[in-house]
């Protein structure tokens, strides 16, 4: 398929040679980081159309290329279909085209049901998905047009789809009605609240380290005089705790697709095209970390008894990040922090570990 017809090519700006935009090409190449900015809004109530991006890449262009090895492609924005299902139809064509390459497609911008391309497009070149969601609405809601209400459900009951794990992190009670946020613990996927993210991303860094896929909902990140989002919150992470948690999405061992959704374009403040701006490039440096890491791993087994029955844990003495299992495949173990480990030397193991 020629995406010339429906993908505009980014202008070009004049970068020095040390800031990343300098390093940054216009077409897919193999084992590339590409970026793709979308501006169908219609599943926000926004419109549809093509939003000018020049703010958010003039603020991530200057940024520095340090020693990045991985190729940065900017294919440009999207053009909106005639409907939310044609926008959504072109943009999986695109991903396809991307994971045909090996390449990790970053979606930036358009509203958050196009996690559910993001998925579509991924399920296709592979099965059991790992995905995790940042966001602080859980909505389940059921319809035959799909929006940012609806597209999880879609996700989650696709008899099409394979799902292996699904994480939600940021939600917040006095947001959500508690039907969606019941039935989400009732399969048992983890939902992860506010509160427990905020500070430092020890805690959390497990529900990121073997996803495939990762979608930001812009909603989950505080706004203040002016939206960042297009469901401005006054509660939400803040600049550097976002930056960080782009950086551990980065550092997924598994990373395949990614979505930055519910962004305001329509904002004209700078300060949020530089956070925005801030936030991809974090993501493309946890991304360059993770591809400099050794392939082959090595860990110390640790044994906890509680109530008479031995548990294992294993820390991967590289990255000092810790598992629960002693399967000799450790992709058959569980990622968790090293505080699940110390809390089970006290005699408490979290339910995560023991069901199913």
């Amino acid at each position: 398929m020629d995406f010339e017809d429906f993908i505009i090519s980014p202008r070009n700006f004049r970068t020095e040679n040390w800031q990343i935009g300098n390093k940054i090409t216009k077409a897919i190449k193999e084992d590339s980081i590409v970026l793709l900015f979308v501006s169908d809004y219609r599943g926000a109530n926004g419109d549809a159309e093509v939003q000018d991006f020049t703010a958010v890449r003039k603020e991530f262009y200057k940024l520095s290329q340090l020693d990045f090895e991985i190729p940065i492609v900017d294919l440009g924005d999207l053009v909106s279909g005639k409907s939310v299902q044609d926008s959504h139809y072109i943009l999986q064509e695109v991903l396809s085209a991307c994971h045909s390459k090996r390449a990790i497609p970053v979606i930036i911008g358009g509203s958050n049901d196009f996690a559910f391309s993001l998925f579509s497009g991924l399920n296709y070149h592979q099965q059991n998905i790992n995905y995790t969601q940042i966001s602080n609405i859980i909505s389940l809601q059921q319809g035959e047009v799909i929006n940012e209400h609806t597209f999880l459900s879609k996700i989650l009951g696709s008899k099409n789809f394979t799902i292996k794990n699904y994480h939600h992190l940021g939600y917040q009670k006095h947001l959500n009605e508690q039907d969606s946020v019941k039935l989400i613990k009732e399969v048992e996927f983890d939902i992860i609240r506010l509160a427990e993210m905020m500070n430092s991303t020890e805690k959390t860094e497990p529900f990121f380290r073997k996803a495939d896929l990762v979608t930001v909902n812009c909603d989950a990140i505080e706004s203040f005089s002016d939206a960042f989002s297009m469901n401005p919150q006054v509660n939400g992470l803040n600049r550097r705790e976002i930056c960080a948690y782009m950086k551990e999405i980065g550092l997924s061992e598994n990373l395949r697709s990614v979505g930055i959704f519910n962004y305001n374009i329509y904002s004209e403040n700078q300060l949020n095209h530089q956070l925005l701006a801030q936030m991809i490039w974090y993501l493309i440096e946890g991304i360059n970390i993770q591809q400099s890491h050794p392939k082959e791993r090595h860990y110390e087994m640790f044994y906890v008894l509680i109530e008479d029955r031995q548990y294992a844990f294993k820390r991967d003495t590289f990255s000092n990040l810790w598992y629960f299992g002693d399967d000799e495949n450790i992709e058959n173990c569980i990622p968790c922090s090293r505080k699940d480990f110390d809390e089970a030397k006290k005699g408490w193991l979290s339910a995560r570990f023991t069901k199913g």
